[in-house]
């Protein structure tokens, strides 16, 4: 079984993503590599520092660098996580999509993760009953909620684990239902 990881770990792209996932079960941020310049992105990595702690996981090469230096510059408590060159190299390409489950681990292991338990505050029933999984306005209601919890939109399934994974509280959440309802 994929030790489940605590942190939010920021990746360069959907690739990185999917190789990750292989190695461990963590919620991620997918920076779309220079696109990480982006305020709205900062902001949600931001959030996600003082919510569960980040772990930034980049290309071993120059883009990767940088990338990890802006993110450092805009949020300095987050964790590094590094894979060398030949663990990400395949061909011509060197990236953390190149990477075995073993390294991406190993360089996880590194930036000193913290392992969780399962949480399941949120249900596929409170989704439900708020609007966010069934119902003609659910896309939307998810997108205004994911706003205001600063976790961003995700499908249903996507979003109830961000719930479960980014910290949020049952009272934080309720709070934010409500502020929807006020505005409709």
């Amino acid at each position: 079984m994929k030790k489940r990881i605590q942190e939010v770990i920021v990746v360069e792209g959907k690739d990185d993503i999917s190789a990750v996932k292989k190695a461990v079960d963590a919620e991620m941020i997918e920076v779309n590599g220079f696109a990480v310049r982006r305020k709205s992105t900062l902001e949600k990595i931001k959030n996600a520092c003082e919510r569960t702690g980040v772990i930034v996981l980049t290309d071993p090469d120059f883009a990767g660098e940088q990338i990890r230096k802006t993110i450092e510059n805009y949020v300095p408590d987050v964790k590094h996580a590094y894979i060398s060159r030949e663990e990400g190299r395949k061909g011509d390409n060197i990236g953390i999509e190149n990477a075995d489950p073993e390294s991406i681990l190993k360089a996880l292991e590194g930036a000193k993760f913290k392992v969780i338990s399962e949480r399941k505050e949120f249900t596929v029933t409170d989704m439900i009953e708020n609007n966010l999984s069934v119902g003609s306005n659910s896309k939307m209601n998810r997108q205004n909620l994911g706003g205001l919890l600063k976790i961003g939109y995700a499908n249903s399934k996507q979003f109830l684990s961000k719930l479960n994974n980014f910290g949020i509280s049952r009272d934080e959440f309720e709070s934010a239902i409500k502020k929807l309802e006020n505005k409709n």
